[in-house]
């Protein structure tokens, strides 16, 4: 999904760049926030509840709420909103208007106004914020600043997906195994018979957007659908097209609500309802219909074997792309053109020599140089894992060997553990290991052979 997302964003950035398509990509960028900003106050867009959502509103209300009025402020550029704070600790407030009358030398436009004698008369009012009483969440009493409590909630969070997408792969593993294993994964992964076969993916495209049409969130479909792959329930090549029909069924909320709008916003509600759906539609024609263009199904499948042979990848992974990357490119962008161009251009330039030499070396080694046919010339830690693995390795071993005796006791247990499986015959299915998921039936009937 990054791949993907990450190549049709640099498509449409290509598409933006031209000298012609610039001043109309910045006014269509322009229209589509405001535009955007209707939509989520039209009625339909703002109040329809998901259904995921009628559950977990409950708990997030507990946890904590937001101005809506002050998000509400910052996207219509009030300057008096970008100083007040997001979280919302007044739930029930009354303002009370006073009227009162004074004398005036003028009458301005719009006031109430008469005459008394030699005098002009004008009606004027102030008004004031009853606070009645406080909402009841846990950030409504505590005095931290929005950053502090944004990164808590971030921390948690983070916390509470990862424990859940754990006990979910342990759940599934321990359940689908067996021949009900085996049942499950070729009716997930049959395709049609030939010459039907290229019908499968995009059968299980409409699927998806279905699925996500019916519960109304992407995440919801594409979280549902990951312990499914990571036990080798569903391929990547069946979860890809899943996944991009989601980005399809995601867009029709916004579509609903766009076509539900009154008659003088219909136009520009569903021209930005649109501009969605098609930009999804432009990233499945460029990444999935011919076979060769399917790069991030290998670039999933490297990272995937990078990831279980080197745990801490991941992490190193998720901060790179969501982090570093996007900072980077914004900070240069905001120090100038000639600066993104200059530091940005040797970099792209740079990756794609790196992409092209990989390609010939697996391909067609004999055309490359003797001193590009391997990328041994460089220093280890630029063409291998190894060195970092144990530069990370020697980081987490410091508490074992030198902080407390508690972690060599452990360790001292799960070293024991370990050669305990190893003399068992019959090992535990570990998490991301389920034999039920990698034998079939043709493998079933060699092993009975083989004992017999």
């Amino acid at each position: 999904g990054v791949c993907w997302s990450y190549g049709a964003r640099l498509l449409q950035l290509a598409l933006c760049s031209g000298p012609l398509a610039a001043g109309s990509c910045h006014r269509r960028s322009v229209q589509t926030h405001q535009d955007h900003h209707r939509l989520l106050q039209h009625p339909i867009g703002r109040g329809r509840s998901r259904p995921a959502e009628r559950h977990h509103r409950p708990l997030t209300d507990s946890i904590i709420q937001l101005d809506k009025s002050v998000i509400t402020g910052i996207a219509t550029g009030d300057a008096l909103a970008r100083n007040k704070s997001l979280i919302k600790v007044w739930c029930k407030t009354e303002i009370n208007t006073t009227f009162y009358n004074v004398t005036v030398e003028s009458c301005s436009a719009g006031s109430v106004c008469w005459e008394e004698g030699n005098l002009t008369w004008a009606q004027m009012n102030s008004s004031c914020i009853d606070y009645q009483q406080k909402c009841k969440h846990i950030f409504a009493y505590v005095t931290l600043p929005d950053l502090a409590v944004g990164l808590i909630l971030l921390a948690v969070s983070l916390i509470v997906l990862c424990s859940c997408l754990i006990l979910i792969v342990k759940l599934l593993n321990s359940m689908l195994k067996g021949q009900v294993a085996v049942v499950i994964k070729k009716v997930l992964n049959t395709d049609f018979p030939f010459p039907f076969a290229w019908v499968t993916g995009y059968l299980a495209m409409f699927v998806g957007a279905g699925m996500t049409f019916i519960v109304q969130s992407s995440s919801v479909f594409t979280s549902a659908i990951t312990p499914l792959v990571g036990i080798g329930v569903i391929s990547l090549e069946r979860a890809y097209p899943l996944t991009l029909g989601s980005n399809i069924g995601t867009t029709t909320t916004a579509i609903l609500a766009a076509m539900a709008s009154p008659g003088e916003t219909l136009n520009n509600s569903l021209q930005i309802a649109l501009c969605h759906f098609f930009f999804n539609i432009m990233g499945i024609m460029l990444w999935y219909p011919i076979p060769f263009t399917r790069i991030p199904i290998r670039l999933a499948r490297g990272l995937g074997n990078h990831t279980a042979q080197y745990r801490w990848f991941a992490a190193v992974y998720l901060v790179l792309c969501f982090l570093v990357l996007p900072l980077s490119v914004f900070g240069l962008s905001m120090a100038g053109w000639q600066v993104l161009v200059g530091v940005g251009v040797p970099i792209v330039a740079l990756v794609i020599f790196v992409i092209v030499v990989n390609v010939m070396q697996s391909q067609c080694e004999r055309f490359l140089p003797r001193i590009l046919r391997s990328w041994e010339f460089l220093p280890r830690p630029l063409h291998s894992m190894e060195p970092w693995d144990a530069v990370v390795q020697s980081m987490f071993g410091f508490c074992g060997r030198r902080c407390c005796c508690c972690c060599k006791c452990c360790r001292t247990e799960e070293e024991d553990q370990e050669k305990m499986k190893r003399r068992n015959s019959k090992k535990s299915l570990e998490m991301y290991d389920n034999h039920g998921m990698s034998r079939d039936e043709d493998t079933v009937e060699t092993v009975k052979a083989t004992n017999l």
